[in-house]
């Protein structure tokens, strides 16, 4: 059957619509052409409406045991006075903020709501930074750089060696169990019963939409984490934008099963805000997309059918490799499903192919596919497609009320923001903040687009780079790295994670790939746990990459798109060397500093023998 010629289940999506003004420097404003709407002056404002509108609605789950601990919008909303006087009593304020340090849970969802409700920003940690970092160089940038009032951990156990590394004991400690031996600590539990005075109205009355929110501390990718200043209105009017564009969301109360982390934007403040604002349920899914936590969101899945599912392109590829064996999680999936959203990398046709083959089956009808992009900087929702996509970058347009600026940059063209959703800066930090905006203050978030069809603006842009990633090879040719990236990654698939490039003022390109040793493992017939160095060097392997980036090279049409040599790693990237985020993003620069000898062997006469030497048709 022709997949194109099934048609694809209805769901209403707002009129994502832009106006162009071209301008005599070669510069281009891009505007929304659709208002954006009223929004609260804070999301704790549209969780009370809800609270009072629908009381016994279940707003948040987490797991507990087999089943789900799960708390309503009232009470959620009747929990939230007494944890923010408990944080009023001990003297947090915009200068001492909270500081949680372990991942999503209730508990955490209600610190974070409590804060936003007597105006006490918060910041969110990656766990990583203190549960798989050895040095805590990050944690303790970000503590230096915050000064909390006080910290969260749910399990002080866990966290013990980070926190006492890093923080004196003055700071106070809540805990949701095993307090730390000789460390003064509280149990949230406790919080619960801290009697409320009038200080917690006065001070929720007092918040405003330019009150901080959180603070979010990106990844790092090119140095020590910065904090982003996240305000009310941000949050707010990025939910609205949100509702603009996938409307589906006003006509019946969403739910999603997200495991997306809270340190980041997308599950933080993208995820749960739509469950907040749109009256929805949010269920906390454990698992993740790697072989050893899949399953957890597979056998969530057996209990929770999603109207929205938004996830990374990996977490898509392992499920439709799980659907056959697990029919109940792919049932529930696609039952009351209205779209799958992606971001973070582009989408592999195999992928593609196997969500439209499930939806088909399950429901004789596809399920929308889209996608969209955005940054910290922009509370993330920036720009969307609200048709099916159909080329790996296609980004859309312009959300509600966002003006965006296109400049020329060497060959490409650099994409610049301005909107109510955009941060206002970097925390403490006025230099970076400077750095952020252009004179006429729009955000440079330093990516590049292009046109989907240059005679066309509603067909929406494409995602073209980094505009400081692409390099010059020693003949003075240019290589575009997001192109040759994606062509690697997508030969490969789906034994690859990630390829780093190298090439600059060399002779040609060369990858140094960073393979998924499980799918490697699994392609070989050797168990999962496996030395690197035999998964890696396995006949069957070696060939499987040889013939793929070999017919790559075939289709190469010169030394700019051209991976002429490449190597198969088998030492996992860094986080305490910056070689890799929290979230699984490489780090390029930090992985050929740290490696110049591998970048070295990309480059020896003759090469070794662990060297694919790629060659391109009629060379």
């Amino acid at each position: 059957m022709d997949v194109k010629s099934t048609p694809i289940r209805q769901v209403r999506l707002g009129n994502m619509a832009a106006s162009a003004e071209h301008r005599a420097d070669g510069s281009a404003i891009i505007r929304s052409v659709e208002a954006l709407g009223a929004y609260p002056r804070a999301i704790v404002d549209a969780l009370e409406a809800w609270a009072h509108k629908t009381p016994d609605a279940m707003l948040i789950a987490d797991r507990d045991g087999d089943g789900w601990r799960e708390l309503t919008f009232g009470e959620v909303l009747a929990r939230i006075p007494p944890l923010a006087q408990a944080l009023l009593d001990a003297g947090l304020s915009p200068e001492r903020p909270l500081m949680i340090l372990s991942g999503n849970e209730i508990e955490h969802f209600l610190l974070g709501m409590a804060a936003i409700w007597v105006g006490i920003p918060y910041a969110p940690i990656s766990p990583a930074y203190s549960l798989v970092s050895t040095d805590f160089g990050k944690l303790r940038h970000i503590a230096g750089l915050l000064t909390p009032g006080m910290l969260y951990a749910s399990d002080g156990a866990k966290f013990a060696p980070a926190i006492d590394a890093v923080f004196g004991p003055d700071v106070p400690l809540i805990v949701r169990s095993n307090p730390i031996g000789g460390r003064a600590a509280s149990l949230f539990n406790d919080l619960l019963t801290t009697p409320v005075t009038s200080a917690v109205a006065d001070a929720h009355d007092a918040i405003s939409a330019d009150t901080i929110a959180k603070v979010l501390f990106t990844s790092g990718s090119t140095g020590l984490p910065k904090g982003v200043i996240t305000t009310n209105r941000m949050m707010a009017c990025n939910q609205q934008m949100i509702r603009q564009a996938l409307a589906f969301v006003a006509d019946e109360p969403p739910v999603l099963l997200d495991w997306m982390p809270w340190n980041h934007v997308a599950g933080g403040s993208h995820n749960t805000g739509i469950a907040i604002y749109n009256g929805g349920s949010f269920y906390i899914d454990d698992g993740q997309p790697t072989p050893a936590r899949i399953g957890r969101t597979l056998e969530n899945l057996k209990t929770v059918q999603p109207t929205l599912f938004t996830n990374v392109p990996k977490a898509y590829e392992f499920l439709v490799a799980a659907f056959d064996e697990h029919p109940e999680a792919r049932r529930n999936l696609f039952a009351r499903l209205k779209l799958l959203q992606y971001a973070g990398a582009g989408l592999s046709q195999h992928v593609f192919e196997g969500l439209d083959k499930a939806a088909r089956a399950e429901t004789g009808e596809r399920v929308l596919i889209i996608t969209g992009y955005g940054s910290t900087e922009t509370a993330p929702f920036a720009f969307t497609t609200t048709w099916p996509v159909e080329e790996a970058g296609h980004i859309g347009l312009p959300a509600a009320g966002m003006t965006v600026k296109l400049v020329p940059n060497g060959d490409k063209t650099e994409l610049r923001l301005k909107g109510p959703n955009v941060t206002p800066g970097y925390w403490r930090d006025a230099e970076k903040t400077r750095e952020a905006f252009d004179e006429e203050g729009f955000y440079q978030i330093g990516d590049a687009v292009r046109f989907a069809d240059p005679d066309d603006l509603t067909r929406g842009f494409v995602f073209d780079g980094r505009v400081t990633e692409d390099f010059k090879l020693s003949t003075g040719t240019w290589v575009n790295f997001a192109a040759v990236r994606t062509a690697v990654i997508s030969a490969c698939a789906p034994l690859i994670r990630d390829v780093v490039l190298t090439g600059l003022d060399s002779n040609f390109i060369g990858a140094m790939i960073f393979p998924d040793l499980n799918a490697c493992a699994r392609h070989a017939g050797l168990p999962a746990d496996a030395e690197a160095e035999a998964i890696v060097g396995h006949p069957a392997v070696r060939q499987k990459f040889a013939e793929s980036l070999g017919a790559l090279a075939q289709k190469s049409t010169g030394s700019s798109n051209h991976v002429a040599r490449a190597l198969v790693m088998t030492a996992l990237p860094d986080i305490d060397k910056g070689e890799v985020t929290d979230k699984g993003s490489i780090n390029q620069r930090a992985v050929r500093t740290h490696r110049p000898d591998l970048v070295a062997s990309l480059y020896a006469e003759p090469p070794g023998p662990d060297i694919f030497v790629l060659s391109r048709k009629g060379a």
